[in-house]
């Protein structure tokens, strides 16, 4: 897991954008590293847009796209395992 990391992306219209990491995990199953994050913008839903994509730990200046359902389900996992931590943590702050 990560503490208080941000990086910034370069979108489609060349504009610097601010991204905070939510945390990073490796899968022993596809043998990557991933990196979950956030640029703290709103869907419709009002609820806060959630990325990944795949890094090298030893570059972490290149994002890789992830392509494949099986690897999209892992996150998945990991994310709701993590959010489902946090809101343990939270009830228990109360």
């Amino acid at each position: 897991m990560t503490e208080d990391m941000t990086f910034t992306v370069v979108n489609d219209e060349g504009k610097e954008i601010k991204c905070d990491v939510l945390f990073t995990f490796d899968s022993e199953e596809t043998g990557k590293n991933y990196i979950v994050y956030t640029d703290n913008t709103k869907d419709e839903s009002g609820n806060i847009k959630v990325y990944a994509s795949i890094y090298n730990p030893e570059d972490t200046t290149k994002l890789e796209p992830i392509t494949s359902d099986k690897e999209w389900k892992i996150i998945k996992i990991v994310l709701d395992e993590v959010m489902a931590e946090e809101k343990k943590e939270n009830e228990g702050q109360n």
